[in-house]
């Protein structure tokens, strides 16, 4: 690492953008948004000029996709979920410099200076190519516009863009029975213009600029996927697209076509800083031409190529800007053992999240980044939440605070006490608490933020192990001195935590900060990550401190019940809709229908066929007559739970030896979602046996 990055004049943060095309759930917020402003937090404590940029991605086919989807236009869904989208992020405490859109002017304009200086510079190839077009649209067909079959892994439901079954990169034609999102139609090939970065130009930098210069410092999943693709071989990539909804192709011969999506959203970051920088009155170049600049990408595993290869290549090939010094890319969350997906709406949203527990973002955030996929899938459980809530957030933190600040109250009104001598532990505690400024701030700056957070839950069990073993509510009795050296003592820690916990629990830090009195403009107001290691008294004797209020609330069983049966409900909607419903057998006469005698029945007796998984040997009153029923129903049901049911049974059916049993008619069934067999009963009271169904 050059010695400017090891202490660079300023940072420059992204985040990846968010599609418009839904609302914002955990995944998003695990594996880019908190780690993202944990980051930023922590650098602004330590005094570092940052600009934390981020914005809407608002061209590409997903969004053209939702659009058709409900009927809309692509601008409505864009201003739809843009709004949704920035209050989650508010709500959630994410402190962007800049969140902008590439919708904006400012966006247009960059995007289209960027192709047009690559354009004149040739570093593009222009090819004519053959694309799946839908013959029924009549368009051709982006690439999440094709669903088929992965060659790679026989998942059937492969984009034409990606696997995201097994994570290939695709070409639409490589799929196996493709077909048209838009119509259903099977696609036709047909030729078309395009132009294409080609990457195999830029193999050389990429090689000694990932390959050697980065193979100790970025992750190992980073890491091993840019060398996978570089040691394959890089191929050109298209940067247009036949869409209509997009920044259009600014050159000759570009009409019908705009930008591809993965050329213009990463130039987003840039244009995000111009529109920040503008509205602040800084120069926005040295974000983003200086060396003395350190650039760092957040995003998922999914980005990982678009941000360590492409998106560096059109940097490198425009000239004059700065690569990324880290892309600390996270693995994928799961929820409940099951992958996160928007369209099978199976997932947290932040805003339904809120709905449920609200005031509590912070135990979310704490969740998210105690459980993070930072090196490998990881996955997201409504008991691990609860228990990271109670288990620490409560019993750990809260409880120290708590205890700290009810007990200054009670002995002392709320003011800090002067100590008196400090005795070993004292000053042992101290300079313990004095460690971890450094300790947590290693852990962030390796972007390691689950040892990160972890680190500042040990701090709170110094505390709270330090009340225990002091005991002043005992010593209170003998050694009233004492006890002012132990609360204040306590109360460094206190201090301590309101500071060192801003990063992973912001809206907890505003409020010790409150309760502590720390924000109203007094001397200790301030109070910076450094300081925490340097100064002797983080909050002095004799300053008033307010009430207590609890930091965190428990999270009772029911409320975690009330979300596992929302997913469950949730599972059963998929299975309904995927369920593929027999389609309708031939046409029959009205005298068809007639020969069919059924009648309404009760079993009287049931038993077990021997040997046979499947089979009931039933005794059933028709009305008529006792007669037996052999029915393949004993994985549905016991025999003991249907005596005394009544069923409907077709009487005339030709009688059939089934294991050596006459069985002379057939009970009538249906099945859930489930796969269990359901009577299809005749359920009003007073239908007797015997009685028809016409």
């Amino acid at each position: 690492m050059s010695e400017n990055q090891k202490n660079p004049s300023r940072y420059t943060i992204t985040a990846a953008l968010p599609y418009t095309n839904g609302p914002i759930h955990i995944g998003h917020l695990a594996g880019v948004y908190v780690p993202a402003d944990i980051y930023s937090r922590y650098l602004r404590l330590i005094g570092k000029d940052v600009a934390f940029i981020s914005g809407s991605d608002e061209h590409g086919v997903a969004i053209s996709m939702k659009a058709k989807k409900e009927g809309i236009s692509p601008k409505e869904v864009i201003d739809k979920y843009n709004a949704i989208i920035k209050k989650s992020f508010a709500d959630f405490g994410i402190t962007f410099d800049n969140y902008s859109r590439t919708s904006a002017e400012i966006h247009h304009e960059t995007a289209s200076e960027f192709f047009k200086t690559m354009y004149d510079q040739g570093d593009f190839i222009e090819e004519t190519t053959e694309q799946l077009y839908d013959p029924e649209a009549k368009q051709f067909l982006a690439d999440r516009f094709v669903v088929g079959t992965c060659p790679k892994c026989g998942n059937e439901e492969a984009y034409g863009d990606q696997c995201e079954n097994c994570g290939s990169t695709l070409n639409a034609t490589d799929l196996i029975y493709p077909k048209s999102t838009i119509s259903g139609a099977v696609p036709t090939v047909k030729e078309t213009k395009h132009w294409f970065l080609p990457l195999d130009r830029h193999e050389a930098f990429l090689k000694e600029w990932i390959l050697d210069g980065h193979k100790n410092d970025w992750k190992p999943n980073v890491y091993g996927q840019c060398k996978s693709w570089i040691d394959d071989g890089l191929k050109p990539r298209a940067v247009t697209r036949d869409l209509d909804w997009g920044i259009p192709v600014p050159v000759p011969g570009g009409e019908g076509k705009v930008l591809y999506v993965w050329f213009d959203a990463p130039i987003g970051y840039i244009s995000s800083t111009k529109e920040w920088a503008a509205r602040e009155g800084k120069d926005w170049e040295p974000y983003w031409k200086d060396e003395n600049t350190k650039l760092v990408h957040f995003i998922g595993k999914d980005n990982i190529v678009f941000h360590c290869i492409i998106f560096p290549s059109i940097l490198k090939a425009h000239g004059g800007y700065i690569l990324p010094d880290n892309v600390p890319a996270n693995e994928f969350l799961n929820l409940e053992g099951n992958k996160l997906s928007t369209s099978k709406n199976w997932a947290v949203w932040l805003h339904e999240y809120l709905e449920d527990f609200p005031n509590m973002q912070d135990v979310l955030r704490y969740t998210l980044t105690a459980n993070a996929p930072e090196t490998k899938d990881n996955d997201f459980t409504w008991k691990d939440f609860q228990a990271r809530n109670n288990n620490e957030l409560v019993a750990i933190f809260g409880n120290f605070i708590n205890r700290v600040v009810v007990l200054s109250n009670k002995y002392y009104q709320g003011v800090i006490p002067a100590p008196g001598a400090f005795s070993k532990i004292d000053l042992e505690t101290l300079a313990e608490v004095k460690k971890y400024p450094e300790i947590i701030a290693s852990s962030i700056e390796r972007y390691r933020f689950r040892e990160a957070g972890q680190e500042l839950m040990t701090l709170a069990r110094l505390g709270n192990k330090y009340l225990a073993d002091e005991e002043p509510w005992k010593v209170i009795k003998q050694d009233e001195e004492r006890v002012k050296t132990i609360m204040f003592v306590a109360l460094q820690i206190a201090s301590a935590l309101a500071v060192l916990s801003e990063p992973f629990l912001p809206f907890t830090s505003t409020k010790l900060k409150n309760i502590l009195n720390t924000s109203s403009g007094d001397a200790v107001n301030g109070t910076t990550w450094n300081d925490v290691t340097t100064k002797e008294v983080l909050i002095p004797a004799g300053h008033q401190i307010g009430q207590a209020e609890l930091l965190f609330s428990k999270v009772e069983d029911d409320a975690i019940q009330a979300q596992l049966d929302k997913l469950e409900a949730t599972k059963k909607a998929n299975e309904n809709a995927n369920k593929e419903v027999m389609p309708q057998k031939e046409t029959i006469t009205f005298e068809d229908f007639s020969k069919l005698d059924m009648r309404v029945g009760t079993i009287i007796e049931a038993e077990k066929m021997p040997k046979a998984k499947k089979l009931l040997v039933l005794k059933v009153d028709t009305g008529i007559d006792v007669r037996t029923i052999v029915s393949g129903i004993a994985e549905s049901f016991t025999a003991e739970e249907i005596i005394g049911k009544k069923v409907t049974v077709l009487v005339n059916l030709a009688p059939r030896a089934l294991r050596g049993v006459d069985s002379e008619g057939m009970i009538l069934m249906t099945e859930n979602a489930d796969g269990k067999l359901v009577f299809v009963n005749p359920d009003t009271e007073g239908v007797g046996n015997g009685e028809t169904i016409n």
